[in-house]
């Protein structure tokens, strides 16, 4: 696996624990056992959007369909 930085000069402690969340993050799925899927986020689920209820028709409604407030 080669990691190359873009953009910035970090530091080599900033360096270092970049590079540790992205080995503990490939132990962790090495770690799971064969067809298990994987862990997803709460904040990519669409159906916390649906949680809410959805706003009375009037002009500015539609920018209130997809924002929770």
């Amino acid at each position: 696996m080669t990691i190359k930085v873009i953009r910035g000069n970090p530091t080599p402690e900033e360096l270092a624990a970049a590079l540790a969340v992205v080995r503990a993050r490939a132990a962790a799925l090495a770690a799971a056992p064969p067809g298990t899927p994987p862990a997803t986020s709460a904040w990519s689920d669409p159906s916390r959007i649906a949680q809410q209820r959805l706003p009375q028709p009037s002009p500015g409604a539609w920018t209130r369909t997809y924002w929770p407030s």
